[in-house]
C-alpha cells in the first residue's frame, strides 16, 4: 500500500467515525426537538432540506430516474420513510439511547428477512448473533408490565429497514448509488410531506429546532451519505460496516452527557448484548461463504 493510500485510509476511518458521531447525536437532537414540533413536520423539513442538497450537488441525477428507478425507488423509499415515522415516534415514547440500541436490530434482522423471504441460507455465525440480540432486546425491552410503547414502535421501524435493505438487495444491482439514494430522499420527503400536511404543517418553532434539522438533514443525511459513499471506496466494506456499529455508543453516550438521560444497568447490559450481536454479525470470516449463503448485507446510507 502506498503511502496515498495509507492516507487516504487514515481519512476514510476518520470520516466514518465523524459520521458515527453525527448519527448518535442525531437520536439526542431529534428527541429534544420533537416535543416541540410535531414528528411528521420536523421529518419533513428534514427530509424535503436533504433531498433537495443531493439534488443541488448533482443536477443531473434526476435524468438517471428510469422508470425501473421509480418503481425499485419508490418501493425502498416507502419502507425508508416509514422506517423513520416509526422510529422518530418511538424516539418520542421512548430514551435516545434505547432507541439507538434496538434500532441496531437491522443488522440483525436483515439476514434472517432475506431467509424468511427468498429462502437464501443462513450461517451459523448469524444464527447465533440472532439469537444473542434476541436476550439483549428482552433485556432492555422487557418489564414486568410489558414492552413499553416506544420500545415497539422502534422495533418496528428496525424491521422496516431491515426490509429495505433487503429490497435494495434485490433490486439495486446496476443502479446508480446516487441516484437511487436520492429517489428514496424524495420519497421519504413526499411521504412525510403528506403527513405533515393532515393536521396542518408547522414550521420549526424555535432556534433549537431548526439546529436539530440542519443537522439531520445536512449533516447526518446528505454529507454523511457523501462520505459514507467516499469511504467505501477507500476501505473493505466488513471494516466499514464495523466503524459505522460505533453509531450505537454514540447514541448512549451522548444521551448521558447532555444530562438527557441515564443508563440503567438494564439497559446498559441489554446494550452491550446488542451491540455484540451487530458485531458478530458484520466482523469479516476467513471462511469462504457456501453457494446461496445469505452473508451481511448493508444499506447505501443509514438510520438515525
Amino acid at each position: 500500500m502506498s503511502m496515498s493510500d495509507t492516507r487516504r485510509n487514515k481519512l476514510a476511518v476518520l470520516a466514518l467515525f465523524a459520521i458515527t458521531a453525527f448519527w448518535g447525536a442525531s437520536f439526542v437532537l431529534m428527541e429534544d426537538a420533537i416535543t416541540l414540533q410535531p414528528v411528521p413536520d420536523f421529518l419533513a423539513t428534514r427530509f424535503v432540506l436533504a433531498a433537495a442538497i443531493l439534488i443541488a450537488i448533482r443536477p443531473t441525477t434526476v435524468l438517471l430516474f428510469t422508470k425501473r428507478m421509480w418503481i425499485t425507488g419508490g418501493i425502498t423509499g416507502l419502507f425508508l420513510a416509514f422506517g423513520y415515522v416509526t422510529q422518530t415516534i418511538g424516539l418520542d415514547y421512548s430514551t435516545a439511547a434505547i432507541t439507538g440500541f434496538l434500532t441496531g436490530l437491522y443488522v440483525v434482522l436483515t439476514p434472517v428477512l432475506a431467509w424468511l423471504l427468498f429462502r437464501q441460507k443462513l450461517n451459523g455465525k448469524l444464527l447465533f448473533a440472532a439469537c444473542l440480540a434476541l436476550v439483549g432486546l428482552g433485556t432492555i425491552a422487557l418489564t414486568p408490565t410489558g414492552v413499553g410503547t416506544g420500545e415497539i414502535w422502534v422495533i418496528v421501524s428496525a424491521l422496516l429497514f431491515a426490509l429495505h435493505i433487503v429490497a435494495l438487495g434485490k433490486w439495486s444491482p446496476g443502479a446508480d448509488t446516487y441516484a437511487l439514494t436520492t429517489m428514496q430522499l424524495i420519497v421519504t420527503a413526499v411521504v412525510t410531506s403528506a403527513l405533515a400536511a393532515t393536521d396542518g404543517y408547522q414550521p420549526p418553532p424555535e432556534p433549537s429546532v431548526w439546529m436539530a434539522v440542519i443537522i439531520t438533514a445536512v449533516f447526518a443525511t446528505a454529507i454523511g451519505f457523501m462520505l459514507q459513499t467516499w469511504a467505501q471506496a477507500h476501505m473493505d466494506a466488513s471494516r466499514v460496516a464495523i466503524i459505522l456499529t460505533a453509531e450505537v455508543p454514540w447514541a448512549a453516550s451522548l444521551a448521558v452527557l447532555s444530562g438527557q438521560e441515564t443508563l440503567g444497568v438494564r439497559t446498559l447490559i441489554g446494550g452491550l448484548i446488542m451491540f455484540s450481536a451487530m458485531l458478530i454479525v458484520e466482523w469479516p470470516s476467513k471462511r469462504k461463504p457456501q453457494p446461496g449463503e445469505i452473508q451481511p448485507m448493508h444499506p447505501a446510507g443509514h438510520f438515525e
